[in-house]
């Protein structure tokens, strides 16, 4: 973790009530470069057609063009590129969105600010989309919950979780924890930057960036407010006997 980062993780940590200020500047030359080295080399392009290679050519001035811009908020994510890909090997298809190339750096560092922020304050029974956490661990907590006198288990599986989310209530959520009206801008236009298609233009009312890598640590925010505090805060609480539950992303299981 860069210095920057490690100083909002640290902030964050220790004062959980405050809400974080200016870190929209922990977007620069910096991890945006950083973020331009973790892209695939073969990955398809978005609709601007850039790739990694060529944004690479000349990196340092592309870098400080897309800085200049964003200070003068000029710069706006343009609509994800969505194209179908065939699901699990069988006929059946299901939809990919290919971000423009800019927008995948800007939406890499505002990621991991993010995560800088919220690993502090996610709960241990989240697993999805987390560092050092995957699938297997999920499973792990589940067996052992089934068998430590469970007598009830309830398994929901939040349909069409990820195009759904209702953007109003995640900058509601966002705002009680971020105060850097700039940064929330920039998650907003993403929010709303739409979907290309087949050379139609569609706008995104609700949901997540598709195939963005902000879209994840967006939707864990949002569940960590509408399922996870609630579950900790309320029904641990109030249940007369013990209640446990385990998360992996919008696959919800409790006991």
């Amino acid at each position: 973790m860069t210095t920057g980062l490690a100083r909002i993780s640290q902030l964050a940590k220790e004062h959980p009530d405050r809400k974080l200020q200016t870190i929209m500047h922990e977007v620069n030359a910096e991890t945006l470069k950083e973020v331009h080295k973790r892209q695939g080399r073969n990955k398809a392009s978005g609709v601007d057609e850039m790739t990694k290679a060529t944004y690479g050519e000349e990196l340092d001035k592309n870098v400080d063009d897309l800085i200049a811009r964003m200070k003068q908020f000029s710069y706006r994510p343009q609509p994800v590129k969505r194209v179908y890909i065939p699901k699990d090997g069988s006929e059946k298809m299901r939809p990919l969105g290919l971000p423009a190339y800019e927008d995948k750096l800007v939406q890499g560092a505002m990621a991991d600010i993010l995560g800088a922020i919220y690993e502090t304050r996610f709960y241990e029974f989240s697993y999805g989309f987390r560092p050092d956490r995957d699938c297997h661990q999920a499973l792990n907590a589940l067996d052992k919950e089934l068998w430590n006198g469970t007598n009830w288990v309830v398994d929901a599986d939040i349909k069409g979780f990820f195009d759904n989310v209702d953007h109003e209530w995640l900058m509601r959520f966002l705002g009680h924890d971020i105060e850097d009206k700039n940064f929330l801008r920039y998650v907003k236009r993403f929010l709303k930057a739409g979907v290309m298609e087949e050379g139609n233009f569609i706008n995104t009312d609700s949901g997540v960036p598709q195939g963005g890598s902000i879209s994840p640590i967006l939707a864990n925010i949002y569940l960590h407010y509408v399922i996870d505090m609630w579950f900790a805060e309320v029904v641990e609480h109030q249940c007369k006997g013990k209640a446990k539950m385990v998360r992996y992303a919008d696959d919800v299981v409790c006991f």
